[in-house]
């Protein structure tokens, strides 16, 4: 089994806690090392998250003011100069290397960085522009499905077909309650790629690692989960992020049979069957709204001053 250790914004935009984190994540057994590519300057304005939208009392669209969310992740920012010092650093401990990549510009600097395996976000699974350039650029693609429709996710394993590709599982909505895993769903996800795996965004302090673990019981092969060194509220992610003892317990675990496994679910999380769910189902109204911020959340930036996202030109 896979672990990806994502340290998102867990790191704080400070290279040194990242790299305490990415020793670490090797030192409790994490497989890769994830950051993700980001500069606020990918960020796109668009006016209805500026307030947001509520209609006889129904949220239609989250509030997200740009400037806010702009200054926030300008704190977090590294470099590709410090992005390929990452790279280096992975491969002197040997532990592999992984960002996500947000904008289609965006390839060739964290090709030129030293990586050589790309993970696609949630939002960008039905990014047909976005998936093409990939696969011509990159050997191993992980791309996570939550908020997307089966036809989209259909659609990107054809295009994927023939190269080397795993479809993650995930549920965009954070925090992700136990019984709104469906993971059930990753028996459909694995008729469509080469491995399958669930990137979970449960609530630590509430539910511990159990829905992970069920879903190793249940086939995951590869597992993605942010990852910290500090107390919960010290970041934003904090409180959906597992640390090194939970990695630890994620591979013993990993290495046990399934009776074994089961033994251990029927005692520690009688209700593991809750996580099941359903193979097929409609997004919630929570996916929705998320597809809806996020999926054009980040622009390409044109030399004559447009934009584009990775559907489309504007």
């Amino acid at each position: 089994m896979i672990i990806i250790a994502e340290f998102c914004q867990n790191h704080n935009g400070d290279f040194e806690l990242l790299k305490e984190m990415l020793y670490a994540a090797k030192e409790s057994g994490a497989d890769y090392a994830k950051i993700q590519t980001i500069f606020a300057d990918m960020l796109s304005y668009r006016e209805r998250f500026e307030t947001g939208i509520v209609k006889n009392g129904i949220e239609m669209a989250i509030k997200r003011p740009y400037k806010d969310e702009y200054e926030r992740l300008k704190k977090l920012e590294l470099s590709m100069e410090r992005q390929a010092e990452f790279v280096e650093l992975c491969k002197s401990i040997d532990i592999k290397p992984l960002t996500t990549v947000f904008t289609r510009d965006s390839i060739s600097l964290i090709k030129t960085a030293g990586f050589e395996e790309i993970k696609i976000a949630s939002y960008d699974c039905s990014s047909m522009p976005l998936l093409k350039d990939v696969k011509e650029s990159f050997n191993k693609i992980f791309v996570s499905t939550g908020a997307t429709n089966d036809d989209e996710i259909e659609a990107a394993s054809k295009l994927l077909d023939g190269s080397d590709f795993s479809f993650l599982h995930c549920v965009s909505q954070y925090p992700t309650p136990l019984n709104e895993y469906h993971l059930s769903r990753m028996n459909y996800l694995g008729t469509l790629c080469n491995k399958v795996g669930w990137s979970d965004h449960s609530l630590v302090e509430r539910d511990g690692i159990f829905g992970t673990l069920a879903s190793i019981y249940y086939g995951a092969e590869i597992i993605e989960r942010h990852f910290t060194i500090l107390p919960a509220n010290k970041t934003k992610d904090g409180p959906v992020s597992i640390r090194p003892e939970h990695v630890v317990e994620l591979k013993q675990f990993s290495e046990l049979s399934k009776e074994e496994m089961r033994e251990i679910l029927k005692n520690t999380f009688p209700n593991y069957q809750s996580t099941l769910g359903n193979a097929k189902r409609a997004l919630s109204e929570i996916e929705l709204k998320n597809r809806d911020y996020y999926r054009t959340r980040f622009a390409s930036k044109m030399s004559n001053g447009n934009t584009y996202y990775n559907w489309e030109y504007i």
